[in-house]
């Protein structure tokens, strides 16, 4: 009578590709950038805020390696396509949201602001997972994406970065807040919203 095989412990982890290691680096700097902004909500020390911006442009960095790794060695996975959407909505979705969190969109219209991008971010990984094969052309690489790559939220931490650089953080945030219902909205989180609309939208940009 043959037993079944018993799995090995750890065995997920050996059946990495090289391209996944530079997957999980992306979601440790995504990680990390949000443990510098909790820590700047502690310390108020700005070098803080630089630290989890740096960490999102390392995670970018992470993030196209992972993907030149893998069409270089000819080794993709289903999985590795999952976890790179993971760390993506940490990296680029989570990770921006917090750091305008921080930086002093704190009022309420601010929050549902920054939590529809991250929803739109996460609607629009779903989205790419579900169709990239049907764009790809049956071709091992997508020829354009539908809606911006969530990676381009970037430009918003770079954004920040600058606003933190010149002081204009909380009550000096540039454009000021506005009050409305009794609750408060910074204009500038609507940058937010118009990077959330175009990550679902069905406007197609060739990848480059």
């Amino acid at each position: 009578m043959n037993l079944p095989k018993r799995n090995k412990p750890f065995a997920m982890i050996r059946e990495f590709h090289l391209a996944d290691w530079f997957t999980l680096a992306n979601a440790v700097c995504g990680t990390g950038a949000l443990f510098s902004m909790m820590t700047y909500l502690q310390t108020n020390n700005v070098m803080h805020v630089y630290f989890a911006c740096a960490l999102v442009l390392a995670a970018l960095v992470f993030d196209v390696l992972d993907g030149r790794i893998a069409r270089w060695r000819q080794k993709t996975s289903a999985m590795g396509r999952e976890l790179d959407s993971l760390a993506d909505i940490i990296s680029f979705g989570v990770a921006p949201a917090v750091i305008a969190y921080g930086c002093g969109m704190q009022g309420l219209f601010d929050r549902i602001v920054l939590t529809c991008f991250v929803a739109c971010g996460v609607s629009r990984l779903a989205r790419y997972n579900v169709t990239a094969e049907s764009l790809s052309d049956g071709e091992n690489k997508v020829k354009y994406f539908e809606g911006t790559p969530i990676p381009t939220s970037l430009l918003l931490v770079l954004l920040m970065f600058v606003a933190a650089w010149q002081g204009a953080l909380h009550e000096s945030l540039w454009f000021g807040q506005v009050a409305f219902a009794g609750f408060t909205l910074h204009p500038l989180v609507l940058l937010f919203a118009l990077s959330g609309s175009l990550m679902v939208s069905r406007i197609r940009f060739p990848k480059l």
